[in-house]
């Protein structure tokens, strides 16, 4: 089990085969920097897709020699878009990664059900990483970018991409944490019930590949010391590999409160879902954080 990103871009090098990553409209310095890296450090190889005289001009003043990609020539930002989806789609690239476009163009593109990513019938949900000093693994965390208000359904869908991911970096059997506001099944409280509906699903093999236990409320999912407090007997309670928080607010204002408030966070983010991984950062995400994505993304193909 790789427990930091430092661990995952060994694995990567050690592979000695590059995947290999196409950027939409990345045209930007921040793009252009985590891709170098990423280059650099001997993880991918990358694509790019865009004006090549914005290329040019990022790759300046990021002190970057723009040969160490492939620059592909489309000076209109959708139509780039569209290309670098197409690429992926048709087996040019193993992953896609957004740069300076909208996400709304980025996710329609992926979504476009005569040329996008998306199979029949899937669901795009949003799998964030976090490598918090304090925690002592990778944590991997769903839905906070995508899925507004998940009924039981996406959830399990939510659920059954992060146990993805997080056997993608060598996790056997994740344990998820179904999370509410409580350890105890309230009728007044619908997150609850839900989290306890799935867990037994786990249980009984209907979400395959993990260990499950809902709902358990963020202290008792993380720290075996409010485990202890509290006499609960959980066999992810303390030791979770992922978070399923009920809905987006609680799931993005956690991503967000370690990213400005925990000292030394690594964060990652990607969409899970599509036929391939597909790197989604915000645009405030530091450059670290966007190269610890690409990291994740080619760890899961």
């Amino acid at each position: 089990m790789l427990k930091s990103f430092s661990e995952i871009f060994d694995a990567l090098r050690s592979r000695g085969t590059r995947k290999r990553m196409v950027a939409a409209w990345g045209v930007d310095s921040h793009t252009i920097a985590a891709a170098s890296k990423a280059v650099e450090f001997g993880l991918v190889d990358v694509t790019i897709v865009g004006d090549e005289n914005l290329v040019a001009q990022a790759c300046k003043e990021e002190n970057v020699d723009p040969a160490i990609f492939t620059v592909i020539h489309n000076p209109a930002e959708l139509s780039s878009v569209a290309q670098a989806v197409q690429m992926v789609r048709e087996g040019e690239g193993d992953f896609l990664m957004k740069g300076l476009c909208s996400t709304d163009k980025f996710l329609r593109a992926i979504l476009n059900k005569e040329t996008g990513l998306l199979p029949p019938k899937g669901t795009l949900t949003h799998c964030t990483a976090l490598e918090i000093p304090s925690y002592h693994k990778l944590l991997f965390v769903g839905d906070v970018a995508v899925i507004p208000a998940p009924d039981i359904k996406q959830k399990q869908i939510i659920m059954e991409c992060l146990v993805k991911t997080a056997k993608a970096v060598g996790v056997e059997t994740p344990k998820v944490a179904i999370l509410a506001a409580t350890e105890q099944v309230l009728t007044s409280q619908p997150a609850t019930i839900e989290a306890a509906m799935l867990a037994k699903m786990a249980d009984r093999g209907q979400i395959k590949g993990c260990v499950a236990d809902g709902p358990l409320a963020l202290d008792v999912a993380i720290d075996m010391e409010s485990v202890n407090i509290k006499g609960l007997v959980s066999p992810v309670a303390g030791d979770a590999d992922c978070l399923l928080f009920p809905n987006i607010e609680s799931g993005n204002v956690f991503y967000k409160a370690n990213s400005k408030l925990v000292q030394g966070v690594r964060q990652a983010g990607m969409l899970v879902g599509a036929k391939v991984p597909c790197v989604l950062s915000s645009r405030a995400d530091s450059i670290d954080t966007k190269l610890n994505s690409i990291a994740i993304a080619a760890m899961s193909v």
